[in-house]
């Protein structure tokens, strides 16, 4: 393959690689073949953040590497935060030729903050809350909601619409905080850092993400106490707690909103003049009123709204700050490309100003540093926003990869993210296989499809039969594997270590089963868990790639002295990874096998199976063969 002109990942071309902070001066160089004749090079930067400003800075010829003349520049990014599109012309003094490349992206981010290491280096647990464990089977009565409770923890979630075709999600199973404090000491076992809880504030349906209260714990789930309790003694075992804040809607059946009449107060609902109405958009009172996505039981709220603002994290006993007082160390912001930038900004000063060490995480499901969102390029990942993103582009890249896809494929998408985020993005970003919002990872790899050509009926009473299960099963130790080893924080939907299986909401939120959890992927992402905490280079190390072809991918996570290597093949047949000369290797996990080949040493890895390795030097080498 030719060697291009420009390769903005090539540190010949672009210096430092990929995002830049601001003030950085970033060298750029042009590497045109000799032969080409080009004389003169321009560099055409628009600052798009700076009213689309365009900047021409000139490139003279800067010496020969080998055959290729170098053209070069230096970019002054200044005070500037914010997107910058650039790109080159080439030019014969003739000017019978030239050539243009680009667009290229580079992104110039505010390098003054700080972003805390506890999240991105450790493991993050998700848990759905009502469905996670109960201590008891509650009664429902007098709650908000109409609820009801299924007495059997087995029992099927409730799918199908009422009378009046509605879906109310107002079956509960009783899950709660004491149930999760029961089980701490499996959740530390696992080697889980970081507890991330979906909404745990009073609400009507049983996913709790139309708020009901955001001053109160469910009462199905505890209280305020409870959940100090369950802080205290999560962080004596060296984990943090996340919650889960939705603050771009509240519920229709709702404290503020109230439109069922459930609460006391006066909600906006009710009247014009209740002390919650400016916190909604009506077009016709009280029944026309902008919602989330056009679902009415979620009315959407006015962000920009002082009130609002200052209830959510304005004041000393905002909700932002108060919940952290109580325990939590950290906020997920749900639907954050939906929050204006200052109003995130605002959540963001308002948890480091209650705990310096808080993080601050953002659902997005594309590439946050060119997410637009309402007309708006969202400032997500630029400084003082958001510590990291819901890394959705890894899941499907994975998804792909596991799925049959080509490695390159996946090194691409992954190394484009790698590019446009600053590295405090990429390294805390929120890396999952599986979340309360898609189909259990276990069931989309054993069936290979959502199914959604069948009926809600057939999917509720599907389950995998055995070559299915061992095919996802296989493919799920892969895929751990993957997320384990990659930078960012390995997020596990609660569940999926059990071998839980199911499609889409609520088949993918079955209640968890104690008692009857798989053991071989228990013991594997246990095993995984435990590498992860006790290897400072898969918690923060560099990576580099070393093959992606195929089923089979390589690259390494490299830290101080210590290097691990990830060696993994989706394929259905035995691939070979070749060693580089002199290199030694201590298997950590997995079934890869060290065999001399007459290209050299080489790892064969059987068919669906990824493994970790570390690589030694000679007084290692030594040492572990002795061991």
């Amino acid at each position: 393959m030719t060697e291009p002109i420009y390769n903005s990942r090539d540190p010949r071309c672009k210096s430092p690689y990929g995002a830049a902070a601001s003030g950085t001066p970033v060298l750029l160089t042009l590497r045109p073949l000799r032969q080409e004749g080009y004389s003169r090079a321009l560099l055409t930067a628009r600052f798009e953040a700076r009213e689309d400003e365009v900047r021409a800075v000139p490139m003279p010829w800067s010496g020969l590497d080998g055959d290729r003349d170098l053209f070069s520049c230096v970019l002054d990014t200044g005070d500037y935060v914010g997107l910058v599109w650039y790109t080159f012309t080439l030019e014969r003094l003739d000017g019978k030729k030239s050539q243009q490349l680009g667009p290229y992206q580079l992104t110039v981010y505010d390098g003054g903050e700080e972003v805390p290491a506890w999240f991105g280096e450790g493991m993050t647990y998700q848990i759905f809350p009502d469905r996670f464990r109960r201590t008891r089977v509650p009664k429902p009565d007098g709650l908000v909601g109409g609820r009801w409770v299924h007495s059997a923890w087995q029992e099927e979630p409730e799918y199908r619409p009422d009378r009046n075709g509605e879906i109310r999600n107002r079956d509960f199973f009783g899950g709660d905080l004491r149930g999760v404090m029961e089980k701490l000491d499996y959740l530390h076992g696992l080697g889980v850092t970081t507890l991330y809880f979906c909404p745990i504030f009073e609400a009507a349906e049983n996913h709790r993400y139309g708020t009901a209260d955001y001053s109160r714990i469910d009462p199905m789930l505890g209280c305020e106490e409870d959940f100090s309790q369950l802080c205290r003694k999560a962080h004596s075992l060296g984990m943090r707690v996340m919650l889960d804040g939705v603050f771009n809607h509240t519920g229709f059946v709702s404290r503020y909103f109230n439109g069922d009449g459930f609460y006391p107060e006066t909600g906006a609902h009710q009247s014009q003049d209740s002390p919650w109405s400016s916190w909604y958009n009506f077009q016709r009172w009280p029944d026309q009123y902008e919602s989330w996505w056009g679902i009415y039981s979620l009315p959407a709220v006015n962000e920009h709204d002082p009130s609002y603002r200052e209830f959510i994290f304005g004041g000393e006993d905002s909700v932002v700050r108060r919940w952290l007082r109580a325990g939590a160390d950290g906020w997920r912001l749900d639907v954050a490309d939906e929050l204006p930038d200052d109003f995130v900004h605002g959540v963001h000063a308002a948890a480091r100003a209650e705990k310096p060490d808080a993080v601050v995480i953002g659902e997005v499901w594309e590439d946050g540093s060119t997410k637009v969102a309402y007309g708006v390029r969202r400032r997500h990942i630029l400084g003082g926003h958001c510590d990291g993103l819901m890394n959705y582009p890894f899941r499907g890249a994975a998804l792909d990869y596991l799925r049959g896809g080509d490695a390159r494929d996946f090194m691409e998408a992954m190394e484009t993210l790698r590019e446009n985020y600053p590295r405090f993005a990429f390294y805390s970003a929120m890396n999952s296989l599986g979340t309360h919002d898609t189909s259990r990872i276990l069931t989309l790899l054993g069936v290979g499809s959502e199914c959604r050509d069948r009926s809600r009926e057939w999917r509720a009473g599907f389950r995998m039969d055995p070559e299915q299960r061992r095919r996802g099963k296989e493919l799920l130790k892969l895929g751990a594997v993957l997320l384990f080893a990659f930078p960012g924080s390995p997020t596990v939907y609660y569940g999926d270590e059990a071998g839980m299986e199911g499609f889409e909401d609520p088949f993918n939120r079955r209640t968890f089963p104690w008692g009857r959890e798989d053991p071989e992927l228990l013991d594997w992402f246990t095993r995984l868990g435990h590498l992860r905490q006790e290897s400072a280079a898969l918690r923060r190390g560099d990576i580099r790639y070393r093959a992606s072809d195929g089923p089979l991918l390589a690259f390494t996570r490299t830290c101080g002295e210590e290097t691990v290597l990830a060696a993994l093949n989706a394929g259905d047949q035995a691939a070979v990874l070749r060693l580089e000369d002199g290199e030694r290797v201590q298997p950590l996990l997995g079934a890869a096998r060290l065999q001399t080949a007459p290209q050299g040493q080489v790892l064969t890895l059987p068919p669906r199976t990824g493994s970790l390795l570390r690589l030694l030097d000679g007084l290692e080498e030594d040492q572990a063969y002795a061991d």
